[in-house]
């Protein structure tokens, strides 16, 4: 065997056996994550349901009360209470009570009756825009349902034909047909914890091993910096690989995550990007003496990466001029590929650009923190 690969296979075993014994570390890379894969998975949820709603039927009539049993029928909007007046109903939806207020005026029967077209309010709690965004659509789509409804109903009761809309809308929803959260934010999750695994572990790591003096004795042997940073890295990288397999798995079998593209796809990204996060540590750890320095180094990377990368919101919701920085992120283009791939069977054709990012990303990455291990090594 040439001595290069010998060098670097010792490297490389005595980092498998220093990261095995030390149980905190191996609880980071393995465990750690899946737990709070889970957490994350059930915790995120942007689905809008049992939106708390009181009722204000200032009429009190038949027609009245069945127009709010029916608003209330399905599972977006629960009845909480029903209230005397308008007032009432503001202060339910200050003091949190509720989110949604629906205020049936008088003569509400009479009005719909004629044919003179009835008003009903919707006061909604505005402080969480998904929420209210969701409950004020529920309301006018049931409003405008209900007043074809009646049309039809008056028009058959006189005799007349009945009048249809000019354009009916059939949507047809792609990839994720319930609009699970956890099917479109798990496979982002997967990404911002290989991140902050790999990243942090690998920049406190290499610092302890500064402030406990392993490092300089490792310098002083015949070991080429390149050599001794390979066998570093690698572990590390076989761990990412192994968290991410792990992830892919929770997702498909607890939260129905679907895996249509090609896994070869997904793992070759996985690489690209592990080059790119443990580059980032590996420099970090360069410029960093102590493992708090380190840490808070991380720290400061990791959290604008995910801001930055659309695994919560995303990046077109964002100011153009904050819009162009997610370009020098990897991590919204590793988001970019498992979504793609996982979601929609995306496959090279339409995901090389992302891989293209990634891989430059990992090597400029990866050179300057090899560029800058080998100084710190001379």
């Amino acid at each position: 065997m040439h001595p290069l690969l010998v060098q670097y296979r010792a490297v490389v075993v005595k980092e498998v056996r220093q990261t095995v014994r030390d149980r905190r570390v191996m609880a980071l890379l393995t465990i750690a994550p899946l737990v709070q894969l889970f957490v994350l998975g059930f915790a995120v949820n942007f689905d809008v349901r049992h939106v708390p709603t009181v009722v204000v039927d200032q009429d009190r009539t038949v027609e009245s009360r069945d127009y709010a049993r029916a608003q209330l029928a399905g599972d977006t909007l629960d009845l909480k209470a029903e209230l005397r007046d308008e007032h009432a109903a503001e202060e339910a939806l200050e003091d949190g009570r509720a989110s949604v207020a629906l205020v049936l005026p008088r003569d509400f029967q009479k009005d719909v009756l004629r044919g003179q077209g009835a008003q009903v309010q919707a006061l909604v709690d505005g402080s969480d825009p998904t929420r209210s965004g969701v409950a004020s659509d529920a309301v006018a789509r049931f409003a405008a349902l209900r007043a074809t409804q009646l049309l039809q109903a008056q028009a058959r009761a006189q005799g007349t034909s009945v009048p249809r809309a000019p354009v009916a809308l059939v949507p047809r929803v792609l990839y994720n047909p319930e609009l699970s959260t956890s099917v479109y934010v798990v496979p982002g999750i997967a990404a911002m914890l290989l991140l902050i695994v790999t990243t942090v572990i690998m920049a406190m790591g290499l610092s302890r091993e500064r402030e406990t003096g392993t490092l300089e004795q490792l310098q002083v042997t015949p070991l080429r910096p390149g050599i001794l940073m390979a066998g570093k890295v690698t572990p590390f990288l076989v761990i990412g690989l192994v968290d991410v397999g792990l992830a892919l798995s929770v997702g498909a079998w607890v939260f129905g995550v679907p895996l249509r593209g090609s896994l070869v796809l997904v793992a070759v990204a996985t690489l690209f990007y592990l080059l790119s996060t443990l580059g980032v540590g590996l420099l970090i750890a360069t410029v960093s003496r102590t493992q708090q320095q380190a840490f808070v180094g991380g720290f400061l990377f990791v959290l604008p990466a995910v801001l930055l990368s659309g695994v919560m919101s995303p990046i077109r919701a964002m100011p153009d001029w904050l819009a162009v920085v997610t370009y020098v992120n990897p991590v919204r283009y590793y988001v970019e590929v498992l979504r793609g791939s996982l979601l929609k069977d995306a496959g090279l054709p339409d995901l090389w650009r992302q891989l293209v990012m990634l891989a430059a990303f990992g090597t400029v990455v990866m050179s300057v923190a090899a560029r800058r291990f080998h100084k710190t090594s001379a």
